[in-house]
């Protein structure tokens, strides 16, 4: 049985997405963890904003809007804004969370966790995601994680 050139492409885009994703993710907590704890935030973040805007600028370039930007624009709702504040969110926490002291993969693990054990209920209600006992499972597994990870020695 062939795979037509969409399936292929739709494979690609499922796994480089992800890879993407983890491989940033990685990156951006060694990153924040090696920022100096004598900038000043605010700085250090709008190098960071500047430098990201270049590249997200690049990525426009590469892949330009089909009806044209301003189209684009007009298509925006709420969540680009508050995407904004998440994300700025998420830098200061990160730079105040290494800052004052919390180990690299611990910090991550546990954040991350956090936040998937939290969205869980938002993805059912407003998003309709099913879950299955084995998801079920491996929530209850990633609670035990948790607890183990911040067991005092």
């Amino acid at each position: 049985m062939k795979t037509s050139v969409k399936e292929k492409s739709s494979m690609f885009l499922f796994y480089f997405s992800i890879t993407l994703a983890i491989c940033s993710s990685a990156l951006y907590h060694f990153v924040a963890k090696s920022t100096p704890s004598n900038v000043n935030f605010s700085v250090s973040l709008l190098v960071t904003y500047a430098v990201a805007f270049g590249v997200t600028l690049m990525t426009a370039l590469l892949f330009p809007a089909d009806k044209g930007f301003a189209a684009e624009l007009k298509k925006l709702n709420w969540a680009s804004f508050l995407l904004a504040i998440a994300v700025v969110g998420i830098e200061f926490g990160f730079l105040l969370t290494y800052r004052a002291g919390w180990n690299l993969g611990i910090a991550a693990v546990l954040v991350n966790v956090a936040a998937s054990l939290i969205l869980l209920p938002v993805a059912m209600i407003f998003f309709k995601d099913k879950i299955s006992w084995v998801n079920i499972v491996g929530i209850f597994v990633c609670l035990a994680g948790l607890v183990m990870l911040n067991w005092k020695r």
